[in-house]
């Protein structure tokens, strides 16, 4: 049943979508010649297609146009000067050297400008061995920069038929990624989960939720069509996406000491339910989110008030009994009933049968303001031109790579397709070590088990219709699986590559061994040429990491104080500061992850980093916890002892952030509204005691970083 929906999912994905879409705009071109008896032409049109259709990654159809228009430009320019350059092998050299530093630094640019500069890569080195003659050169060019806008065109027209789909498919994986994360929140109460490796699971979920919600911000929050349209389907997306931002805090801040929690309740069985019924909510979600994906309706929404019931009953009991506080459990019940109210609201935006709803909970935000910006100033590729750059290493690295290995598959090809050398530097080699190392064993990995494949199907497959029909089903998982999954993506591009050369009669089984063959002397170049020429670790640029989740942390626990003091801030604000907090702790996880697939000898202080993270995870937690209680119950006064302790902890982060090399923000408070000390309230005396475990942990991470700069 898990995995008949798994599969399910998966067909109903954005991925599955944009294999689909892909596979159709390079392979129609090929057929339709193919009928007209021009199968030249079609070829060339499809190679256009596969160049520029590296640049249709997902983001709002504005961003896709402009960089396959600029990518279409890149392409032909680079078509055009291959085409001259290669009539000389030095001059070809020359170009290879160039355009390889040259669009590499398209990385300055953001993802999307890289893609451009790799499809620009990709048509140069597909070119350099083209038998073209000089007379054909500029002809040949434009028949490639056609087959480019034919993509274009057809990747435009393919979103504009249903405008809400990709954003409905990312919104509906974010779901899954959500669930994902609050399954690993509830197995901390299970009495046998190792809490040190569950806190390293959380931390890598928490990269995936991170990076897809930004994919959503900027599919709903840069998108004219979604963000200027007051459509019932457009105003649902993005309400569902708020909510889905605003549960996943809810799931953070419900951080607790976890070891403390199974020392005093292990024995009471009570937390084996807890976790028994967090994980039934996140089927609920995921169901949701299933029906978000696939555009269908879930209609049975599960009830837990009756579970919710006896578990208070249970955990009221565990107070009568013993004589130890049973508070810690009353909050996790209250987090549960919240948590289960956010799940009713985004089920109710889908299946209520009024619009009321939705204008009811318009809320007063500025969403263009949440979508990533990206400068697209000259002066920013120019201001990287110095080796404090990685951007710069990483160019002039792939340039002298490259450069290498045309040397390298000129002298020792094995036969007429040397350029799959110089595609798998292209493709391996990345700005950090960690990375490069990571897609080197996906390449070769995938390409040593999809030439298996290839020659299996090759031998024992020898009808031409059934060799087709199976090139076509390994070309739409390659493009299916480019983001998903690495090592399925070469696994079968391998055996499509291999089929489409058997029927272009270039060569049969030999071209498995020359495929494997190259790929391994690529790897090889670009594994050595990532550990010796100008290298990029992360114990160089940790520092920066650090300071920056210091800062954000400090800037969100800033707003919670002006808010408390008579300063309130407008939800714009808070929510910024929120998903700065988020931002910035997946950006030090994602690093810390790198940093420890790097050899042992470049990872400087790894245990400490390690710590820094959990306990920013634990102080972003516990600021969420004191901000949802803020913005939920309207809290805006503070006494004097609160005003304290928030204006401590604001200080210690503010010298480990000076010490790390960021910024310092003052918070005087000088002007704070503060509350008459009188008999102090419950709600009082428990914001006191979380910015008591804030201004703790801000010690902690003060000495953690003092251990890291030693």
């Amino acid at each position: 049943m898990l995995q008949s929906k798994e599969i399910k999912t998966f067909f109903f994905s954005q991925y599955f979508s944009d294999g689909l879409r892909i596979t159709l705009g390079i392979l129609l071109p090929t057929i339709v010649c193919l009928q007209l008896n021009e199968f030249n032409l079609g070829l060339t049109l499809s190679l256009g297609a596969l160049c520029v259709c590296v640049a249709d990654s997902p983001g709002p159809v504005v961003h896709k146009r402009n960089g396959m228009a600029i990518g279409n430009l890149c392409v032909f320019v680079v078509a055009l000067t291959t085409g001259f350059a290669r009539l000389n092998v030095f001059t070809l050299g020359l170009e290879i050297t160039l355009f390889s530093f040259l669009f590499s630094m398209f990385t300055v640019y953001g993802n999307r400008a890289a893609s451009v500069g790799t499809g620009s890569l990709l048509v140069m080195v597909l070119l350099m061995e083209q038998a073209i003659k000089p007379e054909q050169v500029l002809s040949y060019s434009a028949t490639i920069l056609a087959g480019g806008v034919w993509y274009m065109v057809f990747s435009l027209v393919f979103f504009g038929i249903r405008p809400y789909r990709a954003a409905q498919q990312a919104l509906g994986e974010n779901v899954a990624d959500i669930v994902k994360f609050l399954r690993i929140k509830a197995d901390f109460y299970l009495p046998e989960t190792n809490i040190d490796e569950n806190y390293h699971k959380l931390v890598s979920q928490q990269i995936h939720v991170s990076q897809n919600q930004d994919v959503v911000r900027e599919l709903l929050f840069k998108s004219r069509v979604l963000a200027r349209e007051s459509t019932n389907a457009s105003r649902i997306l993005v309400l569902t996406f708020v909510d889905l931002v605003d549960m996943f805090e809810q799931i953070m801040a419900t951080h607790y000491d976890y070891t403390q929690i199974h020392e005093k309740f292990k024995d009471t069985g009570i937390l084996p339910e807890i976790a028994f019924l967090i994980h039934k909510m996140a089927d609920e979600l995921e169901n949701i989110g299933f029906a978000i994906l696939s555009n269908m309706r879930y209609k049975n929404l599960a009830d837990f008030s009756g579970d919710m019931e006896k578990l208070k009953q249970k955990i009221d009991a565990i107070g009568d009994a013993n004589e130890t506080s049973n508070l810690v459990l009353k909050k996790i019940l209250i987090n549960l009933r919240d948590l289960n109210k956010e799940i009713e609201n985004i089920f109710n935006y889908y299946n209520s049968s009024s619009s009321k709803i939705l204008l009811e909970n318009n809320h007063d935000v500025e969403y263009s303001k949440f979508a990533p910006h990206q400068d697209f100033a000259p002066h920013v590729f120019f201001d990287n031109f110095t080796l404090d750059s990685a951007a710069f290493k990483h160019a002039l690295r792939v340039s002298l790579v490259c450069l290498i290995g045309f040397a390298v598959s000129k002298a020792f090809s094995l036969g007429h397709h040397s350029y799959w050398v110089l595609l798998t530097i292209i493709v391996i080699l990345k700005p950090g070590f960690s990375l490069s190392k990571q897609r080197n064993y996906q390449r070769l990995t995938g390409t040593i088990v999809g030439g298996v494949v290839g020659i299996l199907i090759l031998v024992f497959i020898p009808n031409n219709k059934a060799q087709f029909i199976l090139m076509l089903l390994f070309m739409v998982g390659s493009y299916s699986f480019q983001r998903l999954n690495y090592v399925i993506s070469v696994l079968f591009t391998t055996p499509y590559v291999l089929i489409l050369f058997k029927f272009l009669g270039v060569g049969h089984l030999n071209i498995v061994e020359e495929r494997v063959v190259d790929t391994i002397i690529g790897s090889t170049i670009a594994f050595i040429a990532s550990y010796l020429i100008f290298p990029t670790w992360e114990f160089e640029q940790i520092k920066q990491s650090l300071a920056d989740v210091i800062c954000s942390n400090r800037n969100y626990l800033i707003k919670i104080a002006q808010s408390i003091t008579g300063n309130p801030i407008t939800i714009t604000e808070y929510k910024l500061a929120r998903k700065d907090v988020f931002v910035k702790s997946a950006n030090l996880s994602a690093a810390f992850e790198r940093m420890t697939s790097e050899p042992k000898s470049k990872q400087r202080n790894i245990k400490d980093i390690h710590k820094f993270v959990v306990l920013n995870h634990i102080l972003s937690s516990y600021t969420a916890t004191v901000a949802s209680e803020i913005t939920v119950k309207g809290m805006h006064k503070a006494t004097p002892e609160t005003l304290k302790l928030i204006k401590k902890s604001i200080a210690i982060l503010n010298e480990s952030s000076k010490k790390l090399g960021g910024t310092r923000v003052e918070f005087t408070g000088e002007k704070a509204e503060l509350a008459e000390i009188t008999a102090p309230t419950v709600i009082e005396n428990l914001l006191k005691e979380q910015l008591g475990f804030i201004n703790k942990i801000s010690t902690d991470i003060a000495k953690v970083t003092d251990d890291v700069l030693k």
